[in-house]
Protein backbone atom coordinates (compact mmCIF):
# COMPACT_ATOMS: atom_id res chain seq x y z
CA UNK A 1 0.00 0.00 0.00
CA UNK A 2 1.62 3.26 -1.15
CA UNK A 3 1.10 6.42 0.93
CA UNK A 4 0.29 9.43 -1.25
CA UNK A 5 -0.46 13.08 -0.51
CA UNK A 6 -2.04 14.43 2.66
CA UNK A 7 -5.83 14.60 2.50
CA UNK A 8 -6.67 16.16 5.87
CA UNK A 9 -4.97 17.17 9.12
CA UNK A 10 -6.80 17.47 12.42
CA UNK A 11 -5.74 18.07 16.00
CA UNK A 12 -4.57 14.52 16.64
CA UNK A 13 -4.29 12.79 13.26
CA UNK A 14 -3.31 13.21 9.63
CA UNK A 15 -5.11 11.33 6.85
CA UNK A 16 -3.23 10.36 3.71
CA UNK A 17 -4.50 9.08 0.40
CA UNK A 18 -3.22 5.75 -0.86
CA UNK A 19 -2.99 4.09 -4.26
CA UNK A 20 -6.36 2.50 -3.44
CA UNK A 21 -9.06 5.19 -3.65
CA UNK A 22 -11.19 3.33 -1.07
CA UNK A 23 -8.48 3.28 1.61
CA UNK A 24 -6.64 5.89 3.66
CA UNK A 25 -3.75 5.88 6.10
CA UNK A 26 -4.37 7.55 9.46
CA UNK A 27 -1.21 8.88 11.15
CA UNK A 28 -1.40 9.61 14.89
CA UNK A 29 0.37 12.78 16.03
CA UNK A 30 1.94 13.59 19.40
CA UNK A 31 -0.11 16.76 19.84
CA UNK A 32 -2.43 17.18 22.80
CA UNK A 33 -5.17 19.80 23.03
CA UNK A 34 -7.88 20.70 25.54
CA UNK A 35 -10.47 23.41 26.15
CA UNK A 36 -11.04 24.17 22.45
CA UNK A 37 -7.27 24.04 21.84
CA UNK A 38 -6.60 26.81 24.37
CA UNK A 39 -4.27 24.34 26.08
CA UNK A 40 -1.77 22.71 23.75
CA UNK A 41 1.31 20.55 24.06
CA UNK A 42 3.42 18.08 22.16
CA UNK A 43 3.82 14.88 24.18
CA UNK A 44 6.37 12.50 22.74
CA UNK A 45 4.99 9.00 22.25
CA UNK A 46 1.31 9.92 22.62
CA UNK A 47 0.52 9.14 18.98
CA UNK A 48 2.10 5.70 19.22
CA UNK A 49 0.06 4.81 22.29
CA UNK A 50 -3.22 6.11 20.85
CA UNK A 51 -2.68 4.20 17.61
CA UNK A 52 -1.97 0.96 19.45
CA UNK A 53 -4.93 1.35 21.82
CA UNK A 54 -7.34 2.44 19.08
CA UNK A 55 -6.21 -0.45 16.86
CA UNK A 56 -6.77 -2.88 19.73
CA UNK A 57 -10.28 -1.56 20.37
CA UNK A 58 -11.21 -1.57 16.68
CA UNK A 59 -9.96 -5.14 16.29
CA UNK A 60 -12.11 -6.14 19.28
CA UNK A 61 -15.18 -4.44 17.81
CA UNK A 62 -14.60 -5.96 14.38
CA UNK A 63 -14.43 -9.43 15.95
CA UNK A 64 -17.70 -8.72 17.72
CA UNK A 65 -19.42 -7.81 14.46
CA UNK A 66 -19.43 -4.02 14.87
CA UNK A 67 -18.85 -2.33 11.48
CA UNK A 68 -15.88 0.06 11.63
CA UNK A 69 -13.60 1.84 9.18
CA UNK A 70 -10.57 0.02 10.61
CA UNK A 71 -8.66 -2.45 8.43
CA UNK A 72 -5.36 -3.00 10.23
CA UNK A 73 -2.50 -1.37 12.11
CA UNK A 74 0.40 -0.90 9.69
CA UNK A 75 3.03 0.80 11.89
CA UNK A 76 3.49 2.20 15.38
CA UNK A 77 1.78 5.43 14.35
CA UNK A 78 -0.40 4.39 11.44
CA UNK A 79 -3.53 2.40 10.69
CA UNK A 80 -5.14 1.55 7.39
CA UNK A 81 -8.80 2.52 7.21
CA UNK A 82 -11.64 2.56 4.72
CA UNK A 83 -12.49 5.95 3.31
CA UNK A 84 -15.80 7.22 4.68
CA UNK A 85 -17.91 10.36 4.64
CA UNK A 86 -17.81 11.56 8.24
CA UNK A 87 -21.20 12.50 9.69
CA UNK A 88 -20.66 15.80 11.56
CA UNK A 89 -22.37 14.57 14.71
CA UNK A 90 -20.37 13.38 17.72
CA UNK A 91 -22.18 10.74 19.75
CA UNK A 92 -21.28 10.69 23.44
CA UNK A 93 -22.22 7.76 25.65
CA UNK A 94 -22.16 8.41 29.41
CA UNK A 95 -22.15 5.64 32.02
CA UNK A 96 -20.98 7.77 34.95
CA UNK A 97 -21.34 11.54 35.39
CA UNK A 98 -18.08 13.37 34.74
CA UNK A 99 -16.82 16.33 32.78
CA UNK A 100 -19.13 18.80 31.06
CA UNK A 101 -22.43 17.23 32.15
CA UNK A 102 -21.55 17.82 35.81
CA UNK A 103 -20.94 21.53 35.18
CA UNK A 104 -23.81 21.89 32.72
CA UNK A 105 -26.59 20.19 34.67
CA UNK A 106 -25.27 20.14 38.22
CA UNK A 107 -25.35 16.35 38.36
CA UNK A 108 -23.06 15.05 41.08
CA UNK A 109 -19.85 13.55 39.73
CA UNK A 110 -19.75 9.73 39.76
CA UNK A 111 -23.55 9.46 39.48
CA UNK A 112 -24.28 6.29 37.48
CA UNK A 113 -26.58 6.46 34.48
CA UNK A 114 -28.76 3.38 34.07
CA UNK A 115 -29.46 3.02 31.22
CA UNK A 116 -26.48 4.83 29.69
CA UNK A 117 -27.11 8.40 28.55
CA UNK A 118 -26.58 9.32 24.89
CA UNK A 119 -25.89 12.89 23.79
CA UNK A 120 -25.30 14.46 20.36
CA UNK A 121 -22.82 17.26 19.68
CA UNK A 122 -22.32 19.20 16.46
CA UNK A 123 -18.85 18.53 15.11
CA UNK A 124 -17.85 22.15 14.50
CA UNK A 125 -14.75 23.70 16.07
CA UNK A 126 -15.81 27.27 15.24
CA UNK A 127 -19.03 26.79 17.21
CA UNK A 128 -17.20 24.87 19.99
CA UNK A 129 -19.02 21.59 19.32
CA UNK A 130 -22.38 22.57 20.87
CA UNK A 131 -24.76 19.98 22.26
CA UNK A 132 -27.70 19.32 19.93
CA UNK A 133 -30.77 17.08 19.87
CA UNK A 134 -32.19 14.66 17.33
CA UNK A 135 -34.47 17.34 15.92
CA UNK A 136 -31.46 19.59 15.25
CA UNK A 137 -29.72 16.75 13.39
CA UNK A 138 -32.79 16.25 11.22
CA UNK A 139 -33.43 19.97 10.66
CA UNK A 140 -29.82 20.55 9.58
CA UNK A 141 -29.97 17.42 7.39
CA UNK A 142 -26.83 16.03 9.00
CA UNK A 143 -28.27 12.52 9.12
CA UNK A 144 -31.57 10.78 8.42
CA UNK A 145 -33.82 9.39 11.14
CA UNK A 146 -32.73 5.85 10.25
CA UNK A 147 -29.06 6.88 10.45
CA UNK A 148 -29.59 8.49 13.84
CA UNK A 149 -31.16 5.33 15.20
CA UNK A 150 -28.36 3.23 13.69
CA UNK A 151 -25.71 5.44 15.34
CA UNK A 152 -27.47 5.11 18.69
CA UNK A 153 -27.78 1.35 18.27
CA UNK A 154 -24.09 0.97 17.42
CA UNK A 155 -23.01 3.33 20.20
CA UNK A 156 -24.83 1.25 22.80
CA UNK A 157 -23.37 -1.97 21.41
CA UNK A 158 -19.86 -0.47 21.50
CA UNK A 159 -20.51 0.62 25.07
CA UNK A 160 -21.56 -2.88 26.05
CA UNK A 161 -18.58 -4.58 24.40
CA UNK A 162 -15.89 -2.15 25.54
CA UNK A 163 -17.40 -1.63 28.98
CA UNK A 164 -17.49 -5.35 29.68
CA UNK A 165 -13.97 -5.94 28.39
CA UNK A 166 -12.47 -2.99 30.25
CA UNK A 167 -14.17 -3.91 33.52
CA UNK A 168 -12.52 -7.33 33.29
CA UNK A 169 -9.20 -5.45 33.21
CA UNK A 170 -10.10 -3.29 36.21
CA UNK A 171 -10.98 -0.17 34.20
CA UNK A 172 -14.28 1.73 34.30
CA UNK A 173 -15.55 3.09 30.98
CA UNK A 174 -16.95 6.35 32.34
CA UNK A 175 -17.90 7.94 29.03
CA UNK A 176 -16.67 8.16 25.46
CA UNK A 177 -17.15 9.94 22.15
CA UNK A 178 -17.80 8.17 18.86
CA UNK A 179 -17.77 9.46 15.31
CA UNK A 180 -19.51 7.69 12.46
CA UNK A 181 -19.02 7.60 8.71
CA UNK A 182 -20.93 6.54 5.62
CA UNK A 183 -19.47 3.94 3.32
CA UNK A 184 -20.17 4.20 -0.46
CA UNK A 185 -23.08 1.77 -0.07
CA UNK A 186 -24.66 4.07 2.53
CA UNK A 187 -23.94 1.82 5.50
CA UNK A 188 -22.92 3.45 8.80
CA UNK A 189 -19.62 2.48 10.44
CA UNK A 190 -17.73 3.55 13.56
CA UNK A 191 -14.88 5.84 12.45
CA UNK A 192 -12.21 8.21 13.77
CA UNK A 193 -10.60 6.65 16.88
CA UNK A 194 -11.40 5.13 20.26
CA UNK A 195 -8.59 5.90 22.68
CA UNK A 196 -7.83 7.62 26.01
CA UNK A 197 -8.14 10.87 24.02
CA UNK A 198 -11.82 10.14 23.38
CA UNK A 199 -12.77 8.09 26.46
CA UNK A 200 -12.79 8.67 30.19
CA UNK A 201 -11.15 5.65 31.78
CA UNK A 202 -10.83 5.27 35.55
CA UNK A 203 -8.99 2.64 37.52
CA UNK A 204 -11.80 0.69 39.18
CA UNK A 205 -9.98 0.25 42.50
CA UNK A 206 -8.13 3.54 42.94
CA UNK A 207 -10.22 5.92 40.81
CA UNK A 208 -7.05 7.07 39.06
CA UNK A 209 -7.77 8.87 35.80
CA UNK A 210 -6.07 7.10 32.90
CA UNK A 211 -7.26 9.38 30.08
CA UNK A 212 -6.79 12.88 28.66
CA UNK A 213 -8.14 14.44 31.87
CA UNK A 214 -4.59 13.94 33.12
CA UNK A 215 -3.55 16.58 30.58
CA UNK A 216 -6.65 18.75 30.90
CA UNK A 217 -6.41 19.14 34.67
CA UNK A 218 -2.75 18.33 35.38
CA UNK A 219 -3.60 15.09 37.15
CA UNK A 220 -0.38 13.29 36.30
CA UNK A 221 1.84 12.23 33.45
CA UNK A 222 -0.30 11.52 30.39
CA UNK A 223 2.04 8.91 28.91
CA UNK A 224 2.07 6.99 32.20
CA UNK A 225 -1.72 6.86 32.22
CA UNK A 226 -1.98 5.74 28.59
CA UNK A 227 0.72 3.12 29.14
CA UNK A 228 -1.31 1.67 32.03
CA UNK A 229 -4.33 1.35 29.74
CA UNK A 230 -2.31 -0.35 27.01
CA UNK A 231 -0.69 -2.81 29.39
CA UNK A 232 -4.01 -3.71 31.02
CA UNK A 233 -5.86 -4.32 27.74
CA UNK A 234 -3.02 -6.29 26.19
CA UNK A 235 -2.89 -8.46 29.30
CA UNK A 236 -6.59 -9.17 28.92
CA UNK A 237 -6.45 -10.19 25.27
Amino acid sequence: MEKLEKLYEGKAKVLYKTDDSDKLIAYFKDSATAFDALKKATIEGKGVLNNKIASFFFELLNREGIPTHFIKQISDREMLVYRVEIIPVEVVVRNIAAGSIVKRLGIKEKTEFKPPLIEFYLKNDELHDPIICKEHVLAMKLASEDEIERMKELALKVNEILGRFLKEQGILLVDFKLEFGRRPDGSIVVADEISPDTCRLWDEKTGERLDKDRFRFDLGDLIEGYMKVLKKIEKGE
